[in-house]
């Protein structure tokens, strides 16, 4: 089993491929949306797992839910050893390189697992999404359908 912590605000379809692929690795992936007020999410934690459980809903093996604190606490309270990490560009080693690094010395028997996403998806970012959605763009395609229609409600109603 794995781990795959994230703020998914929102999921995009690169999260979701991530989790695909993982899947043919692992039997189980607990995705963990993380509460992160300083972040500042768009969406509310009960929304982005309700997103989360719809888009992962044709897949056995993964279970969502939210969590507060550490990754690596995330990872032993389901008792598994492996966090999961996407790795799009170079510009995210070394963000993730450090927090992996951070992770393995706050519990050196933690071990993070980095899957590179599929082609199409390699330059698709929650951030980028979101900010793209606000200026009028159509984000099809790099999301489900259900989160471009919900992105599109919540941004028309925080306007």
């Amino acid at each position: 089993m794995a781990v795959y912590p994230g703020t998914f605000d929102p999921v995009t379809n690169g999260h979701i491929d991530l989790i695909r692929r993982a899947l043919r690795l692992f039997p189980r992936v607990v995705v963990g949306v993380a509460v992160n007020p300083e972040k500042g999410a768009l969406f509310t934690v009960e929304e982005r797992v309700q997103m989360l459980v719809q888009a992962t809903r044709p897949w056995r093996g993964v279970k969502v839910e939210p969590f507060d604190g550490l990754a690596v606490a995330f990872a032993r309270g389901h008792k598994t050893r492996v966090i999961l990490r996407g790795l799009r560009m170079l510009s995210d080693f070394e963000y993730e390189f450090q927090m992996a690094l951070t992770n393995r010395g706050l519990d050196p028997g933690v071990e993070t697992v980095f899957l590179m996403p599929s082609a199409e998806f390699s330059y698709v970012s929650s951030r980028l999404i979101k900010e793209a959605a606000a200026l009028g763009a159509d984000v099809a395609g790099l999301v489900p359908d259900f989160v471009a229609r919900r992105l599109k409600e919540k941004l028309k109603n925080s306007r």
